[in-house]
């Protein structure tokens, strides 16, 4: 049976962002959770909320993780 962040891990390590209207497509799942941790440490505003949305989504397992508002 799998652990509890077993489960929570994605299944692919490549994720696709959009941040600011900024598209990026990230090979590594890992290096995309830092950027928009350590973007969102360093900003205040507008751009910490939406560093914020990204992460949270990325935390989440989101394969696709967006700020904007569909």
């Amino acid at each position: 049976m799998l652990k509890t962040p077993e489960l929570a891990m994605p299944k692919s390590k490549k994720v696709t962002t959009v941040c600011n209207s900024k598209r990026e497509v990230w090979t590594d799942y890992e290096e995309a959770k830092a950027y928009f941790l350590e973007l969102m440490m360093s900003s205040d505003g507008e751009e910490h909320e939406r560093a914020e949305c990204v992460y949270i989504q990325l935390l989440h397992g989101l394969e696709e993780c967006s700020d904007e508002n569909e």
